[in-house]
């Protein structure tokens, strides 16, 4: 089966998925296949169901017949199929990586981009090598623009994805310490995050760079086509403000407050707005996006519970995203209790950064410190300090915090938020 012939098929279908729980009607079915199981033996039973194709990696369970379809790699063959697709595509197209608020700032993007044009984006947390080809793979004939997030965790990744989606804008948000492991230390870091850069340099794409980030500037030194934001000098120019515990922008003097908390999500604002004045869309309305934006995705979310606020902050925790979060809670007004998990993927220095973020938090002087994870642990001897969520829910049974504000602030496989109902 060859990509050109298939794509007609493809023209036809209403959606590709791998998840056989979630096949639908004239859907393309592509049965990945993995130690532990194996979806191509579901082909059959996803045609009968009404799906349109099926795309198999053993050939035989393969039925033509049936619109089954042998190929030697159901991955490489969704990436060739994405990128015909995107060949195809004639819409701008964003590309966006960082190590810490790519999703937030996603979300934002779009969410002022809505306010004028159609457009699609990364779903959830779709953004690696299978996530990004089915986000292309989705962009439907009245999409006017779409939004592509990009993760990674080790080198050559972002370069793949960047081939694959193939971006006309592109952005990072930052550079911080987030998967050391994979990535060698924080100068990888730079390295594998750059390598959207390398994509848009090439190929003479848009970089939309934050001028207040030494880092954004020096790796696009001298490089033109560019939008820009942060300083006086820049294409736009914000200042940053906040109200309660959300933080806001100002721009020719029309303020727009968010539902986000933290001044480290001032510069996600910022991007969002950035490229929403270069579309050409209305201060109002950019106004009205980031306004009406509301994160339920455990990034930088605050919820009120039984008179206390809760800053759930859950999917994801690195040294830098760690500082930034303690340092913003240390300024909400009344008693303020942390429960901080451990953070994944440091490799090395994994013993280090968990203390330095101990020995901040202690320093800040937070009425109550509860860590989570083997890590802390293994440096925390207090008897707030518990091993895994399932210990922590178990104390909170018959100790209740008392304080005001609660942060929950830990990676994703540390899943903090199942603690929120004994807060």
């Amino acid at each position: 089966m060859n990509i050109e012939q298939f794509y007609t098929l493809f023209l036809q279908s209403n959606k590709v998925t791998i998840d056989s729980r979630k096949i639908g009607k004239n859907d393309i079915f592509f049965a990945f296949s993995g130690d532990n199981f194996n979806a191509a033996t579901l082909a059959e039973k996803a045609i009968d169901e009404g799906a349109l194709a099926v795309i198999v990696e053993q050939k035989h369970f393969e039925n033509e017949a049936k619109n089954i379809f042998y190929v030697p790699s159901t991955l490489e063959f969704l990436q060739q199929l994405a990128i015909h697709h995107r060949n195809q595509l004639q819409i701008p197209i964003i590309g966006l990586t960082g190590s810490n608020g790519k999703t937030t700032t996603k979300e934002l993007i779009h969410a002022v981009l809505s306010e004028k044009f159609n457009v699609q984006y990364t779903f959830g947390n779709l953004n690696n090598h299978i996530g990004v080809p089915l986000t292309l793979l989705s962009i439907k004939p009245e999409h006017e623009m779409a939004v592509i997030e990009m993760g990674a965790n080790h080198q050559k990744e972002i370069e793949l994805l960047s081939k694959i989606a193939k971006p006309n804008y592109g952005y990072i948000t930052n550079f911080g310490k987030a998967h050391l492991e994979g990535f060698g230390g924080f100068e990888g870091v730079i390295k594998g995050k750059s390598e959207l850069y390398d994509y848009l340099k090439t190929h003479g794409q848009t970089i939309l760079i934050n001028e207040n980030d030494p880092i954004q500037i020096e790796k696009t030194e001298n490089y033109s086509p560019t939008i820009t934001f942060g300083k006086e000098t820049s294409d736009y120019n914000f200042e940053t403000f906040s109200e309660e515990h959300f933080v806001g922008l100002v721009y020719q003097n029309e303020k727009a407050v968010s539902k986000l908390t933290g001044e480290y999500n001032f510069t996600n604002l910022c991007a969002a707005a950035s490229l929403g004045l270069h579309f050409g869309i209305d201060l109002d309305k950019i106004k009205h996006a980031i306004e009406n934006y509301t994160p339920t995705n455990m990034r930088s979310q605050v919820v009120k519970k039984d008179g206390k606020t809760l800053v759930l902050d859950t999917y994801n925790a690195n040294p830098s995203s760690m500082t930034a979060s303690l340092h913003n809670f240390i300024t909400f007004e009344g008693s303020k209790t942390i429960i901080i998990g451990d953070m994944l993927e440091l490799g090395e220095e994994s013993e280090k950064e968990h203390q330095n973020i101990l020995n901040l938090a202690q320093n800040l002087g937070f009425d109550e410190i509860f860590t989570v994870g083997k890590n802390f642990k293994s440096i925390n001897s207090s008897e707030t300090s518990f091993e895994n969520t399932a210990e922590l829910t178990e104390y909170l049974k018959s100790n209740k915090i008392q304080s005001e504000n609660v942060l929950l602030k830990g990676s994703r496989g540390i899943a903090l938020e199942k603690a929120i109902d004994f807060i």
